[in-house]
């Protein structure tokens, strides 16, 4: 039987997970590092092809190349996602690998999501080693998610038209939940232009695209309404060239977070009449859109997080469901009407921090229990 095939795979291979946890975490992997990244790629690949699984790299010239992993079967796959880039820039292992205490790891990624990444590896060897689940189980492990995916987004979207089902193994709430819903969210880069002027001689004859980004940042900040789940942060500006100098050019980085699309249709416009409207004369600001995650909504979620509550309890733990503001791949399934649970991985915390940690204790049973969930779907 494959779920207890694959379960009693696993059992034996605690102390393998963390041995191969402690090699990801000492290899620099920052969204801008494509050696880096592709390292941590290398080392999953020997992992799964030294098991039978097929691998396949799709090479990319800019960020990291995403590795395709498969488990060949009939049928619509099962998709498992995983990145491998994190935020920490390129010399952070040296001064700051991995380390641990008692039941606790630390380290650059440990949680996010170097952990996920091993839970990811050691189900499709599980899997593998159990036979095969009939149907294809797929794993895509994208280089640049931590940037809002650019190159993963496109080859995750085009796996995902057609799946039964994703998983998604970032890192597991600090309250040992899943996550069965996340926000969706839009970067939006400003741009003001205005007219240099002497500060002091000749002030008047200046157009301060400063001021004119800032009156429109506070109206922008205006459209946060924490009852719908909508947030607006200017968290980046710069602009000028002296302080004796109206300045003609300014930049800035609005983040925006949603729970639905509908949510995010409805605010485009009133952020393009903000930036139209007139507030200082003579300047403009115009937007760019950068990187944009979907949300995961928990009605594509719904039913596959029944599956797993049933899975861990069979393991041996309770989980619940939760929402989260942070954005994931797991939208990019889930806007394609594919089922989709996220937050799988092992659980830790502080994510993006000096002080990031990853429960060892939890990698196993985690593991133990995706492969149920996984190895228990109809055929």
């Amino acid at each position: 039987m494959i779920p207890a095939e694959a379960h009693h795979w696993l059992s034996a291979r605690a102390g393998e997970m963390e041995d191969f946890l402690r090699r990801l975490v000492e290899i620099d992997s920052n969204s801008h590092d494509k050696v880096g990244v592709d390292a941590v790629g290398a080392a999953l690949a020997a992992m799964l092809e030294a098991d039978g699984i097929t691998v396949q790299r799709i090479g990319n010239d800019t960020y990291g190349d995403v590795l395709r992993a498969e488990i060949p079967g009939q049928g619509a796959p099962v998709l498992l996602l995983g990145h491998r880039d994190t935020v920490f820039p390129k010399g952070t292992v040296s001064g700051r690998g991995y380390s641990r205490d008692g039941d606790i790891a630390y380290g650059p990624g440990v949680a996010d999501m170097k952990g996920g990444l091993v839970v990811s590896a050691f189900v499709m060897r599980a899997l593998k080693a159990a036979g095969g689940t009939g149907f294809p189980v797929v794993a895509l492990f994208t280089a640049d998610e931590e940037i809002g995916s650019p190159s993963g987004r496109a080859v995750i979207e085009a796996q995902a038209k057609g799946a039964r089902a994703a998983f998604n193994t970032e890192p597991g709430r600090v309250s040992g939940n899943v996550v069965t819903s996340r926000k969706g969210g839009l970067t939006l880069n400003l741009i003001a232009e205005g007219r240099a002027a002497h500060s002091g001689v000749n002030h008047a004859d200046g157009a301060s695209a400063i001021g004119a980004l800032a009156a429109k940042i506070v109206k922008l900040h205006a459209l946060t309404d924490y009852q719908s789940g909508i947030t607006t942060n200017v968290g980046v500006i710069h602009g000028g060239h002296a302080h004796n100098i109206v300045a003609d050019h300014a930049e800035a980085e609005l983040d925006i977070r949603f729970i639905a699309l509908a949510q995010l249709d409805d605010l485009l416009p009133r952020i393009e009449a903000i930036l139209a409207a007139p507030d200082v004369p003579d300047t403009r600001v115009s937007s760019v859109h950068g990187a944009q995650f979907m949300p995961l909504e928990e009605r594509h979620s719904a039913e596959l997080f029944e599956r797993y509550r049933q899975a861990a309890a069979v393991v041996g733990f309770a989980v619940d469901g939760e929402f989260t503001g942070g954005c994931a791949d797991s939208g990019f399934t889930a806007s394609l009407g594919v089922p989709s649970l996220c937050g799988l991985g092992p659980v830790g915390g502080k994510a993006h921090t000096d002080r990031e940690f990853c429960r060892l204790d939890t990698l196993l049973p985690r593991a133990q229990a995706l492969a149920l969930s996984i190895a228990t779907l109809p055929v």
